[in-house]
């Protein structure tokens, strides 16, 4: 076990490059800005809250760590990011999960300078389009449970991976010098493989919490999606 560990760290490369060290500033910048106050107030005060936080990040590290890419860089693994945000709201989904980016860049890309580009392009950013578009929903279409698990989950799960692929391709070709060409055909082209089991996993996890544990989602009610007609 010592000597896997040890070779583990040894694979890993620690130089940071100029545009490396501006996304890790542009990322402090992004998470002063969305600081949840209020939401990291909550979860100090309630333990089960922390409990509940903590095993959702257990298990998105988890899948994370099921990393099926073929190239450097190139990461193929489900996401998980929309039905945290369903759970904890999307500013304390974004901090939280900095943790499982942390671990992913250390010990997945082997480059932790590859940290702050992973969380921001790969996760913050997705996390944030994620959230506008069930944010829209919630405005734009009735009150019910099927818009809520449907809409608000499954086709927004299923998008998350769209915008986490197209948002880490762009990254990889700018400032990592990927051929676009390579970036389309090794990695692009496999969204449609990804997206739907990624919307049926977070779709499948959002009807189970809706079904057995409401209260665990962030802003669902019943009152709001059942009694209200």
């Amino acid at each position: 076990m010592l000597a896997f560990w040890s070779n583990k760290w040894a694979q890993i490369e620690w130089d940071m490059s100029l545009t490396q060290g501006i996304c890790l500033m542009l990322l402090a910048l992004w998470i002063y800005a969305i600081w949840p106050k209020e939401e990291l107030a909550q979860i100090r005060r309630d333990k089960n809250l922390q409990l509940r936080l903590l095993l959702t990040l257990v298990g998105v590290n988890a899948l994370w760590s099921l990393n099926a890419s073929i190239q450097t860089g190139l990461h193929l693994h489900f996401l998980g990011i929309v039905t945290c945000m369903l759970m904890f709201g999307w500013r304390l989904a974004t901090v939280a999960l900095l943790l499982p980016s942390a671990f992913f860049s250390l010990f997945v890309l082997k480059q932790p300078a590859d940290f702050g580009a992973f969380s921001l392009f790969a996760m913050a950013v997705p996390l944030f389009l994620c959230f506008v578009l069930y944010s829209r929903s919630y405005h734009l279409f009735p009150k019910h449970i099927f818009v809520f698990i449907f809409v608000g989950g499954f086709i927004n799960a299923g998008l998350s991976t769209v915008f986490h692929q197209l948002s880490w391709a762009m990254w990889l070709w700018s400032a990592a010098d990927y051929d676009w060409n390579v970036l389309v055909d090794d990695y692009l082209m496999l969204i449609p493989l990804l997206a739907f089991p990624e919307a049926l996993l977070n779709g499948m996890a959002v009807t189970l919490l809706v079904v057995y544990q409401p209260q665990w989602l962030f802003d669902y009610s019943d009152r709001e999606y059942l009694w209200r007609k």
